[in-house]
């Protein structure tokens, strides 16, 4: 295997964990934080405006997370630095 194959490999297979890992984390934070929500709501209806703003907030927050991760596969898949030298490399 060449080092150019090798460089295409390995930027696949990151950035596919890199989704993985990405995904899963903040869909179970994302999941915990709705169910403690509804939670509270439940136990305070008088301040579900101010639980709903919160949790809003925070949800979106936790997405980011999910966006930096699929914005580093992108990078790894369409604009790999090391990919780009390696073809430089390889011609000459």
């Amino acid at each position: 295997m060449d080092n150019i194959t090798f460089i295409a490999v390995a930027s696949i297979f990151t950035a596919g964990i890199t989704i993985m890992i990405g995904s899963v984390g903040p869909a179970l934070g994302e999941g915990r934080a709705v169910a403690q929500a509804l939670a509270a709501m439940a136990q305070q209806p008088d301040e579900a405006n101010t639980i709903t703003r919160t949790l809003f907030v925070g949800l979106a927050m936790v997405e980011s997370t999910a966006i930096y991760c699929f914005v580093v596969s992108m990078i790894l898949l369409f604009a790999n630095p090391f990919w780009n030298y390696a073809v430089q490399h390889a011609g000459g």
